[in-house]
């Protein structure tokens, strides 16, 4: 499992001209899924971006969660996240995980993330999404499980 978290001030995401999530101050997050990732990896992954201290306390100093700050967060599946790009020009994606794998583990990772106290929205999964990022740093963090 990847994420790519941006903290925002601001994000939203648009399907067909339609603003389905919409969020102040918090992360976006990228998620893809990847063969045989599972409940381990959506638990590992939600705690510690639930608690990762990336925002600005008074000092300056990266020492605050989302949960700290009372931030949101937008959920937006993304396979290509695993793209290979290491043969030719064009990146293949065998090592994301097939549709119906991948969308019960989001949906239980958006889960989880509310469960530790982020309210959390979500991209529409397998739609073309517009995805506005306000990207405040810029900040943006890797992880993978």
């Amino acid at each position: 499992m990847r994420v790519l978290i941006q903290r925002v001030s601001r994000a939203s995401v648009t399907v067909n001209q339609q603003t389905i999530s919409k969020i102040g101050k918090g992360l976006l997050i990228l998620l893809g899924i990847g063969h045989g990732d599972g409940e381990e990896q959506a638990k590992f992954l939600a705690e510690k971006v639930a608690n990762l201290r990336i925002f600005e306390d008074e000092q300056g100093k990266t020492n605050l969660s989302v949960l700290d700050v009372k931030g949101e967060a937008i959920v937006v599946s993304q396979f290509t996240l695993y793209a290979d790009t290491r043969k030719g020009r064009r990146p293949s994606f065998t090592d994301a995980a097939l549709p119906e794998v991948a969308e019960p583990l989001v949906n239980q990772f958006v889960g989880l993330l509310n469960a530790h106290g982020v309210p959390t929205q979500t991209g529409q999964f397998g739609a073309h999404m517009e995805v506005e990022i306000h990207n405040d740093g810029p900040v943006t963090i890797w992880l993978e499980k």
